[in-house]
């Protein structure tokens, strides 16, 4: 299976720093964003990792290289900047993904999910994702679906959870679709209505680095366990 790093985004909320460096280069402790996600994909064994880009994007090959570093090979999907969000990146990225289930992870999260767990996760034959569900962040206490015992993703319930960013998507999913600025929630909208898309939930640690504040938190998070 492949992965994607989302990283095209341009980090409003993170300026001034977003104005010369993209949100998933940018330090938290000892390494870069997107660095924490490259180890522990590849930890989990994932060889082929697809990376897009808009803003900024010429710094991702400079700093990253080809993935050898890493123990992995990049493939570097551009985009115009201003990007083409997430499904839209996706879309672009499909002739680099290949035509079987692929991982994609937002790069501007950090999270010690086991990303071996889903490494040779298998779709059913009538599901087009399986999303990543966590506990809700202060900054999204209504939450975004929720998770019936049966596994199936919902739009309705009482214990509503945060999508993580994290999921596995058939290039099925966006057959059809042109290779345009496009939002995921329509789609996952959608599927869901079809019963289509089922999930998992983390209980370990998880954030969305989309402000100054949390990236704050996050690097003194890591400076505390290096005491």
């Amino acid at each position: 299976m492949k992965a994607m790093i989302l990283a095209a985004g341009r980090g409003q909320r993170l300026r001034p720093l977003t104005d010369t460096t993209p949100k998933p280069l940018i330090h938290a402790g000892d390494k870069r964003l997107i660095e924490y996600l490259i180890e522990a994909l590849v930890s989990a064994g994932f060889s082929d990792i697809v990376i897009n880009y808009a803003h900024l994007g010429e710094q991702f090959p400079i700093v990253l290289g080809d993935g050898e570093k890493y123990g992995t090979t990049f493939y570097y999907s551009p985009e115009l900047d201003g990007g083409l969000e997430t499904a839209g990146g996706i879309i672009n990225a499909l002739p680099l993904l290949g035509n079987e289930p692929f991982l994609v992870v937002n790069g501007d999260i950090w999270t010690d999910f086991n990303f071996a767990s889903l490494k040779d996760f298998t779709l059913a034959q009538d599901t087009q994702c399986h999303l990543v569900l966590v506990n809700n962040p202060e900054h999204n206490t209504e939450g975004d679906f929720s998770l019936d015992q049966g596994g199936q993703v919902q739009h309705h319930g009482e214990d509503k959870l945060t999508f993580s960013g994290i999921g596995i998507y058939k290039p099925a999913m966006f057959t059809g679709l042109d290779n345009s600025k496009r939002p995921l929630k329509p789609l996952f909208d959608a599927a869901i209505q079809q019963n289509q898309v089922t999930g998992q939930i983390h209980h370990g640690q998880w954030s969305d680095i989309g402000t100054l504040e949390r990236l704050n938190e996050l690097t003194q998070q890591l400076e505390n366990e290096k005491l």
